[in-house]
Parts: structure tokens; C-alpha cells; sequence
């Protein structure tokens, strides 16, 4: 299940050093204990190799993909470089984009928002979004589409930010200001009876993050890393633009043209939709966010300060059917994808912005999971077939390694 956002790629910022395929290989690390390798290796070893195939195929420059238990990061295997120009190798600290997974962040805050009394999930959403009383909605009152069916892809709103696509590499990769998709609402239309079904929305998470600044005064990224990120101690995740001191450990991203990688850039603005597709980390701060989810007693986590666990059962409980897909039986929750293909759950997200693909995974009940990173996308037909190897991974920890962890038990 893709989770893409829109935008056109940005023309290369640095020109690409070459790399020998000697160093590649090189770069190309074996498995990295990080803990004891829980039971089950093979169903593991089968997955790295299969993902690790597919990376040096694909030409993917570089990529990463970690095992977690218990809220801990047992095994990391890392693949290449997080910048070419710079010879730089990807490490346990590598900063990925991660795009829609944000989207999970984004309705944690208004599940904490509603269990502190400041909003209801059934309030209309023009209660705090007064604009969007100018949408037009042939299925009725904008007043019926709450807050809900927003959390849930199901109020009606199209799928991208912007309605159209960007041709131009001087377009703006998002919408920079609200003012931009305030000129767009009486172009906007709700496309099918809110709450009838599901379709993937972009624009439907942008509004849920004013809802949060208009009921909590913060700005959205000052709200998410007050009440999100350091009570769980990610202390290297961030919003856009990176710090200075953590830019030796962001990853560049790569549009393949011509057969030929070429960076995007390490920073670039998400704009207005931060809420929808912002977030940076390092992997070990998305293993701290798994740890808060699957309710593992961490050092440095402080799962109760964020939100309390019947909230996370709430949003993982199915609201509108997805259909199958290689993963199972899908629907949507509250923000995360569900899945059941073998009676047990999984939970999770991907993330798909310019060249970064990601996703998570994990069982809540046993308190594993997988995250992967990717920062190579296609830029035309010659790139490589990143979301093929995402969708692959993702099947085969849904088919085989949870299974057998669970087993192991």
C-alpha cells in the first residue's frame, strides 16, 4: 500500500561524485547486531537478503532496514550511500525523510487534543477550518464532515495537495502558505458521501494539522516536538530545514534519469503541508516512536505523557474498508493502515515524497516490528522500481518474519 504525495522532483543541487563499485560493495554492510537476534533467523536472513538484491539491482544508492523487538533495534542492515557527492555512508544515525508517516504523528496530536477535552472526532471540521464552508459538497453541509472522517480518508477531498502537477522545475515542490489552498477551496469538490468509503487524501491530513494549531496556539512543529517527540526522547527528529549540527548525518535523495542518480538535495520545504509529510529522523528516533506504539518499556520513553493505550487501541480499530493488497485484507484505522492476513494484526504507514520511500510495520500484540528507508526514486523510465522493492519487503515481513517471530514466542 503506497501512501504517495504529490510534487515535482527539484533539479539537482550538487553534482554526484564517482563511486567505485568496489566502494559500493564496500558500503553495502552486513547485518549489524544491535541486540540478540530474536529466534526466527532465517525468516529474517531470507528478508535481508531478498531486500538486499534488490537494492544493489535497483542501483539504489542508499537504504536501510531495521529489526525491532520490544521497543529495541535488534538487527540494522544499511546499503550505500547517504551522499555520493560527499563520500558519506549510511549509518545507524543516517537522517531519512520519511513523508506520510508524519501522517501517524499528526493524529496522535488530535487523539491527545481529544482526550484533554479540546475537541470531539465527531465536531465538523469547519468548526476550526471556517474556509472549507466554501467547498463545494453536492452530497450535502460541509458541517457533516468531521474530524473523523478526516483522520480516516474518508471525508470526500481529493488526493493531492495541489490539484494539478508540477511540470517545471522551478514549481514550488508544495504549497508554501495556506493562502496558496484558501485560492483553491471554491475549485475544490467532496467527491463521494463522507464516510462512505475510503480514498487516500493529502489535503484532508493539512486541515487536521490547523485544527491542532487553532485549539493548541502552537504552530504545528513546536506542538509535535513538545508533546510528541521529547517525551519519547527523539531528539534528533525534525521538520524540514535541518540543523546544523545534525547535516552531516542527513541523507541526500537521488532521481535516476538517464540511468544516472541524480541528488535532489538534502533539505527542501514541505511547506503548508508539513503535517501531511515533514518529518526527518534517524532511524533509532522512529524505533522510540515504535516503542511508544507497541507499548514496550523503554528508557527515555514516556509513552503515558504522549497518549494512553486504549487511545492507540481507538485508532486501530478498522473504520472504512481498503480491499486486498499482497499485505492481507486492509482498512483504514484512524491514520494507520490495518492489515490481516494470517488472523493476527498489523499495523503501520509507508511514505512516498520526492525521491524518499519508507515504511513501518508492526504487531502491537507481540511488540515487533520492521522500518525501512530508501533514498533513490525513479525520475523517468530508466530509475529504479523503488516501490516494487517496498511493496516486496513489506509482504514478506507480513508473510513470513511475523509469523515466525510469533511463533517463536
Amino acid at each position: 500500500m503506497t501512501s504517495p504525495t504529490s510534487g515535482c522532483p527539484a533539479s539537482a543541487t550538487a553534482a554526484p561524485a564517482i563511486v567505485s563499485v568496489a566502494l559500493v560493495a564496500l558500503l553495502s554492510t552486513p547485518a549489524v547486531g544491535l541486540g540478540q537476534l530474536p529466534p526466527a533467523p532465517q525468516a529474517w536472513d531470507h528478508l535481508v537478503s531478498d531486500w538486499r538484491e534488490g537494492v544493489e539491482r535497483e542501483d539504489i544508492v542508499g537504504a536501510s532496514l531495521g529489526l525491532v523487538r520490544d521497543g529495541r533495534l535488534v538487527q540494522l542492515e544499511t546499503h550505500g550511500l547517504a551522499d555520493r557527492h560527499a563520500g558519506r555512508a549510511v549509518d545507524e544515525e543516517t537522517i531519512y525523510h520519511w513523508a506520510s508517516i508524519t501522517k501517524t504523528f499528526t493524529a496522535v496530536a488530535i487523539m491527545q487534543l481529544r482526550d484533554r477535552g479540546l475537541l470531539d472526532l465527531d465536531d465538523p471540521i469547519v468548526e476550526y477550518v471556517p474556509e472549507l464552508r466554501g467547498v463545494h459538497n453536492p452530497f450535502g453541509s460541509m458541517e457533516a464532515i468531521t474530524l473523523r472522517h478526516l483522520l480516516s480518508h474518508s471525508a470526500g477531498f481529493r488526493g493531492s495537495s495541489w490539484p494539478w502537477a508540477g511540470s517545471e522545475p522551478w514549481h514550488p515542490h508544495e504549497p508554501t502558505e495556506w493562502s496558496q489552498l484558501v485560492a483553491m477551496i471554491p475549485y475544490t469538490t467532496i467527491h463521494f458521501q463522507p464516510g462512505s468509503r475510503y480514498s487516500y487524501s493529502n489535503p484532508g491530513i493539512i486541515f487536521l494539522g490547523r485544527v491542532i494549531e487553532a485549539v493548541s496556539g502552537d504552530v504545528y512543529e513546536a506542538y509535535i516536538d513538545k508533546n510528541v517527540f521529547r517525551p519519547l526522547g527523539m531528539r534528533a527528529a525534525y521538520f524540514d530545514v535541518t540543523p546544523w549540527h545534525l547535516r552531516d548525518r542527513r541523507s541526500n535523495h537521488y532521481f535516476v534519469r538517464d540511468g544516472t542518480p541524480e541528488a535532489g538535495g538534502l533539505d527542501f520545504n514541505t511547506g503548508i503541508t508539513v503535517s501531511n509529510g515533514g518529518l526527518n529522523a534517524p532511524v533509532p528516533d522512529m524505533v522510540r516512536y515504535m516503542a511508544f506504539l507497541t507499548g514496550a518499556p523503554v528508557d527515555g520513553v514516556d509513552a503515558d505523557a504522549v497518549l494512553a493505550r486504549a487511545s492507540l487501541e481507538e485508532m486501530w480499530e478498522p473504520v472504512v474498508p481498503i480491499g486486498d493488497s499482497p499485505l492481507g485484507e486492509g482498512s483504514m484505522g484512524l491514520s494507520f493502515f490495518l492489515h490481516d492476513k494470517h488472523g493476527d494484526r498489523v499495523v503501520g504507514h509507508t511514505g512516498t515524497q520526492r525521491a524518499f520511500y519508507s515504511f513501518f510495520y508492526f504487531d502491537p500484540d507481540e511488540g515487533i516490528g520492521v522500518i525501512a528507508a530508501f533514498n533513490t526514486g525513479p525520475g523517468d523510465e530508466s530509475g529504479p522500481d523503488t516501490n516494487g522493492l517496498r511493496v516486496r519487503a513489506s509482504t514478506l515481513v507480513v508473510d513470513e518474519l511475523f509469523p515466525a517471530l510469533r511463533a517463536s514466542r
